[in-house]
């Protein structure tokens, strides 16, 4: 897996101080989408052993709240593959700390069930996620004024809530 971006003190992807990780791949193409140069699994760099020790230490100050994958698209089968070890590695060291995700791909329908984002990983990798945004960016439903989401197609959810619940609950910011 390459990765497109990392940006290692981001308030703009999730609560608190976060640090980012864009991944490259994206099998979606988005019209209007905000990083298409990442689309390309080509694109940027390896993400390597080194790549992820470094944002293990980028995690490990107290005033950072966790990490977010974006991309590109954290949830095309190929970069599951590659971040579900590494997501293992953050949970261990940091459990306290929240994981956010940024996917094009339906929680409920494509990423529960059968689609092109679905492979033998998913679930796992979903287990590890606190906070999911999903649905592919509408250019026609774009708005500015909401929070960590580009279109009003798409919804966050809380992971640990729907777990529990049985069904889609969605994040409420606690402020």
């Amino acid at each position: 897996m390459n990765y497109a971006a990392i940006k290692r003190r981001d308030i703009a992807n999730g609560i608190g101080v976060r640090v980012s990780l864009f991944v490259s791949g994206c099998t979606h193409h988005c019209k209007g989408c905000f990083n298409q140069e990442a689309q390309d699994f080509c694109y940027g760099e390896p993400f390597t052993p080194a790549v992820e020790d470094a944002i293990l230490e980028d995690l490990a100050p107290s005033y950072v709240n966790g990490l977010t994958l974006l991309g590109g698209e954290p949830f095309e089968p190929e970069n599951q593959r590659a971040l579900l070890p590494f997501l293992k590695r953050v949970r261990a060291r940091f459990p306290d700390k929240s994981i956010w995700a940024f996917s094009g791909y339906v929680y409920d329908t494509e990423l529960l069930g059968e689609s092109r984002g679905r492979c033998e990983v998913t679930d796992e990798m979903l287990s590890l996620i606190d906070v999911l945004v999903d649905g592919e960016f509408i250019e026609e439903q774009k708005d500015i004024t909401l929070l960590f989401r580009g279109s009003a197609n798409q919804r966050l959810i809380d992971l640990n809530a729907t777990r529990a619940a049985g069904e889609v609950v969605l994040w409420q910011n606690p402020v």
